[in-house]
């Protein structure tokens, strides 16, 4: 029998006008169709066009009350909530999948073996915007991603993390109280139980506006910070992961 499990696709989002568009029209109906896809939007409270930019191909938008401030892992609680797919996938708004057929055929079936409780891949920046210096990064980023999952630590980046709906749940999902590191956090406490494969044949772009904006001595060692103070204080050092748009 054909292993086809039903499949939620979450993307948290505030003010992503920009790129929110690009990102949906990745999720075709024939798409959707095709992977049993339940596509859901969960919306910080976006003050631009965000929300007028939605594909009609989103099934499911949650938001949070005006004045309400929502930070990235309550918002992707608050959408796994509305899921009603066996497969959670958690994107970012400005996530773009290489190969959107090859990625959902390969992810999908990793989850054949019960042992596998997560999975996640290799994270480049776009192609046409990526410089020398980003692709030196990213490579030496993903072979140290994929190690920290073969010697059993757990890592994954809120790019891409794909979970199976019951092991979410069992770990009550994303730390919210975590402004930062939350993604870490995450994979960390699932490797404690069970399996996370890394898909090195697969690729999702993200754009490099962090990068851009603070260079990457600032955000490596954001990420340094915050993934120690979690691993050893079970908090963020970061009062608040700055959104750049």
């Amino acid at each position: 029998m054909k292993y086809s499990p039903a499949i939620s696709v979450i993307i948290p989002t505030l003010n992503e006008e920009k790129l929110i568009s690009q990102t949906l029209a990745q999720f075709t109906s024939e798409i959707k169709n095709q992977y049993r896809i339940q596509l859901i939007i969960s919306d910080g409270g976006s003050k631009d066009k965000t929300l007028e930019r939605l594909s009609p191909l989103v099934d499911i938008l949650t938001s949070v009350q005006p004045g309400v401030k929502q930070n990235i892992p309550e918002g992707r609680n608050a959408g796994a909530l509305k899921a009603t797919g066996e497969l959670l996938y958690f994107f970012n708004a400005d996530t773009l999948i290489r190969n959107i057929n090859e990625f959902f055929d390969i992810t999908s079936k990793s989850f054949i073996n019960p042992k596998i409780l997560a999975s996640t891949c290799r994270i480049r920046v776009f192609p046409d915007e990526a410089l020398l210096k980003d692709k030196l990064f990213h490579n030496f980023y993903n072979f140290y991603v994929r190690s920290l999952n073969f010697l059993g630590m757990g890592m994954g980046r809120g790019e891409c993390h794909i979970i199976r709906k019951d092991i979410f749940n069992r770990l009550k999902g994303y730390n919210e109280s975590l402004s930062a590191g939350e993604d870490y956090d995450l994979f960390r406490r699932i490797r404690r139980i069970g399996k996370i494969k890394f898909c090195g044949k697969l690729t999702v772009y993200e754009s490099p506006r962090r990068y851009r904006k603070f260079g990457y001595k600032k955000v490596v060692g954001d990420w340094i910070r915050n993934s120690l103070s979690v691993y050893f204080k079970n908090k963020s050092s970061s009062e608040e992961w700055e959104a750049v748009r």
